[in-house]
């Protein structure tokens, strides 16, 4: 209950601090690429209930029918100009407050899967997954912030990468997170949240945590 009464104080905080940086990302997508505001998705919440993920649109309106799909890879030629701009500064993702503010997520907890994606994890992992409200950021969002990225270190399609290798990786490590879960543990992950942003070469996680899971050599 405490958790959730900081989750809903925050988040209006934020968005009404925000609100002039809102607006202006508002009136850009309005006035450029295919002039729509906000992308929504079906996304994987608590106990598996669905709910309607938000984000600033970055990409071609049809783009989850084109090209990798639910992936975006490197250079993907499905964003758009001001929408690279959002997604390489996060700036995308500030609606999801408003998903906070409703109770469909948290600030710090495993990232909101797709169905598809979802159903890469073993059943153990499912209800591990399931039973923590997804967050904002989480320690698979902070190692694996430029995701985009690892897929162009294999030869495989993108989607076959995420199965055979970041589906693993984020299943563990959000396991990883739901032993470990603590007010100390989601404060510190903000401030790694904020740190990767800004440096986000770091990898000052693996120094303030030394008992995360060991992950393949191949996603770095």
């Amino acid at each position: 209950m405490i958790k959730r009464l900081l989750d809903v104080l925050l988040s209006f905080f934020l968005l009404f601090l925000l609100l002039p940086i809102l607006l202006i990302i508002v009136i850009v997508l309005l006035l450029t690429g295919e002039h729509y505001v906000f992308y929504s998705q079906p996304r994987i919440g608590l106990y598996g209930k669905e709910f309607m993920l938000l984000k600033f649109a970055t990409m071609l309106k049809n783009s989850i029918h084109i090209g990798s799909g639910e992936i975006t890879v490197k250079r993907d030629p499905r964003v758009l100009p001001f929408g690279r701009f959002l997604r390489f500064s996060k700036l995308n993702e500030l609606p999801q407050l408003i998903n906070i503010l409703k109770g469909d997520m948290t600030f710090i907890g495993p990232r909101p899967l797709t169905y598809k994606h979802f159903n890469y994890y073993s059943d153990k992992d499912k209800l591990i997954v399931s039973g923590l409200k997804p967050g904002l950021s989480g320690i698979s969002s902070i190692i694996f912030r430029d995701e985009e990225l690892i897929f162009g270190r294999f030869e495989l399609p993108p989607e076959d990468v995420y199965k055979l290798y970041l589906s693993p990786a984020k299943a563990s490590l959000e396991g990883w997170y739901s032993m470990n879960k603590s007010v100390k543990t989601d404060l510190i992950l903000v401030f790694l949240t904020l740190w990767v942003i800004v440096f986000k070469d770091s990898q000052l996680y693996n120094r303030v945590f030394s008992n995360l899971p060991k992950l393949d050599s191949n996603l770095f």
